[in-house]
């Protein structure tokens, strides 16, 4: 086993009133010190089948300069279909540890995909209460369904039915981003892989934790992907850090969250900003979402358009490589 399961742990602590020192938080991390608990602004929410195509881009730019997330309600992805998403990953994590195990991260693979327990380098030795389950499922030439798994048996049906419409949602927000910063319909996409685009889907679950205060499912990070789109159960726990204040946001039963990632901010010079984020958890209930990850492919270079580079507007990023972007911030390296 690669490392404990977060699960595992959290099985043996059920009637406990503590948890282990390493998921401690230090004290300026802890949710219950560091929450906002006054009135706070809502994360924008865009109705995506609003027929007036310009107040979509506006609001969306707006929310992308702004914020870096927003929810976003008729999107066109069948309600039936995510609640099958959510019973197929549920019924995953309630399988018996060692059924689990057998779609694990191998040991030393390069590759994040498989069943796993942390994606990078922790920071001082604390750990995160997540475990997760990431596979690809798009382009077909990418996808391995050794980490897929066969039970429940519609899991594959289920994911496939999934990237299908989420593809063409994710085709109206690429539109979108691209109008917003004036330029060509296929512009943003074009310049983040095209047809190439990497779909990967990531499951995340969070057990229940007896000391929601003082522990995080995910510590504060912006996501290395142009954006992701993501799905959450019923159970809070997403935070975004606004004018320097985490707040909470509002569940809506299923919109999808996006989140701006880190290649966008790079391709917009800084226009779009990457959100930063955090899980909390809780003591009762297990919290799961299902981010799909929107990435390049690994040796796609991504820098500021040029579209958008002028004398009085130069580039804030470099240009690089898709993977060694990635390498670094995984490792924890400055860019």
């Amino acid at each position: 086993m690669e490392v404990e399961r977060v699960q595992a742990v959290a099985s043996a602590l059920m009637t406990a009133e503590t948890i282990p020192a390493d998921f401690i938080r230090p004290e300026q991390e802890r949710p219950a010190i560091t929450t906002y608990q006054g009135p706070a602004p809502d994360i924008p929410t865009i109705d995506l089948s609003l027929p007036d195509r310009e107040s979509v881009v506006r609001a969306v730019a707006q929310a992308c300069e702004e914020w870096g997330i927003f929810q976003v309600v008729n999107h066109g992805i069948p309600t039936e279909l995510i609640s099958r998403l959510q019973a197929a990953g549920k019924h995953f994590f309630d399988l018996p540890q060692e059924e689990k195990e057998a779609y694990a991260k191998p040991p030393g693979s390069q590759s994040i995909e498989g069943y796993g327990t942390r994606v990078s380098k922790e920071v001082n030795g604390k750990r995160m209460w997540n475990d997760h389950l990431f596979h690809k499922v798009w382009p077909p030439s990418s996808v391995n369904y050794r980490f897929w798994p066969t039970n429940p048996p519609n899991y594959r049906e289920v994911n496939e039915e999934y990237t299908k419409y989420m593809r063409e949602v994710a085709d109206k927000l690429f539109l979108c981003l691209s109008l917003g910063l004036g330029l060509e319909e296929t512009a943003v996409k074009e310049a983040i892989g095209g047809e190439e685009l990497e779909y990967n889907l990531k499951i995340n679950y969070y057990p229940p934790c007896p000391r929601p205060d003082l522990a995080l499912g995910v510590a504060a990070h912006t996501d290395l992907s142009t954006i992701t789109i993501l799905v959450p159960n019923d159970v809070p726990g997403l935070q975004v850090l606004k004018d320097g204040r985490w707040i909470d946001a509002k569940y809506i039963p299923n919109a999808l969250i996006v989140h701006v990632g880190d290649q966008i901010e790079i391709l917009s010079n800084g226009r779009y900003k990457a959100v930063l984020h955090r899980s909390t958890v809780n003591k009762e209930n297990a919290r799961m979402s299902w981010p799909v990850f929107l990435e390049p492919p690994e040796e796609w270079v991504v820098g500021p358009l040029p579209q958008l580079l002028s004398p009085e507007s130069p580039p804030k990023y470099k240009a690089k490589k898709f993977k060694d972007y990635m390498y670094c911030k995984l490792n924890k390296l400055p860019q």
